[in-house]
């Protein structure tokens, strides 16, 4: 099994780097945050002192590096990959995706890069935050772009199945799109929602029940991390929020003039019911040849369709797709 170096150590990396290691790869990380660094250590862990020395260490054992920090320090660690092992197998685990290949192809183009993202986390931070089973059944994006190297695709893809989550493959854009809708759009709402609520002040803060802590769950997150996710995806966070204000307008509109909700409700309640149809069983299983120069065509449709790769035979991709 390929060794895997994870730069950067917090909820998702450390997540990563446990559940490597459970898979039965060598790994190690790095990270600049000194306590990560301890409890990582104190767990067992292989830490390195610094970015340099983490991927030094990968370009001698043609290991896949996984870059795991936020986006505005990605390009400083391109650039120690680049210093080091420009040719290097090369993953990432950020939130957006067309922004760190642009910055791929800019600080280090010969790397054998394929993104990805697991889409799995929690509102808390930091390597005690992490755990082995994050990733177990979660989806994880590894993009399929054209110019994706399909070897480097293989690799990164490899990795998610390894760490327990289902592959999802797709374009940088269409998953940029799609995770302004599903994570960055709830962030946004999440903290819209909290401010509201705590401008009824104490009393309608004590009468909160589910309803107000699930919808503002993800509010407690640090800011930055929120900040670094949500405007590093700014074009298409823009067309999500706009759409969200035209059905809130809608709503607030039929309010006013008759008071009803019925159109919105429904809507609402429908699309849950389509989530949860999507995630139920019946699915039906297929086989991509990825030797078939068509292969990435075949993978971007069944990611499109709501399907996902579940493991690898040879050449072959076992997936499924909602029945």
């Amino acid at each position: 099994m390929r060794a895997v170096c994870v730069v950067g150590l917090g909820l998702i990396g450390g997540s990563v780097l446990r559940a490597a290691v459970r898979a039965g790869r060598p790994a190690w990380g790095v990270t600049s945050s000194t306590s990560d660094a301890a409890a990582a250590l104190d767990a067992g862990f292989a830490v390195m002192s610094t970015v340099d020395d983490a991927v030094s260490r990968a370009a001698a054992q043609d290991a896949l590096v996984v870059v795991a920090a936020p986006l505005p320090a990605v390009g400083d660690v391109l650039r120690t990959v680049a210093a080091v092992a420009p040719d290097c197998w090369l993953t990432d685990v950020v939130s957006v995706k067309q922004p760190v290949a642009d910055l791929v192809a800019r600080i280090v183009p010969t790397a054998r890069y394929a993104g990805g993202h697991p889409m799995a986390g929690r509102s808390v931070s930091g390597w005690p935050a992490g755990s082995e089973s994050l990733f177990d059944a979660a989806p994880w994006v590894v993009v399929a772009d054209e110019e994706t190297d399909p070897a480097a695709w293989r690799e990164a893809a490899a990795l998610g199945l390894d760490c327990g989550a289902h592959v999802v493959p797709t374009t940088a854009s269409e998953h940029d799109a799609a995770v302004a809708r599903v994570s960055h759009l709830p962030h946004v709402l999440a903290a819209v929602l909290a401010a509201t609520g705590a401008g009824g002040g104490p009393l309608s803060l004590s009468l909160a029940a589910g309803s107000f802590t699930d919808g503002t769950r993800v509010a407690g997150t640090r800011s930055d991390l929120v900040l670094a996710m949500c405007e590093g995806n700014r074009g298409p966070l823009l067309d999500a929020v706009d759409d969200a204000l035209g059905r809130l307008g809608a709503a607030r509109g039929a309010l006013a003039s008759t008071g009803g909700l019925a159109a919105t409700v429904r809507a609402g309640n429908s699309a849950r019911a389509e989530l949860m149809a999507l995630r139920a069983d019946g699915r039906e299983e297929i086989r991509i040849d990825l030797t078939d120069p068509e292969a990435f065509d075949d993978l971007r449709s069944l990611g499109a369709g709501g399907g996902r790769v579940l493991r690898f035979e040879d050449e072959v991709a076992i997936c499924d797709l909602p029945g």
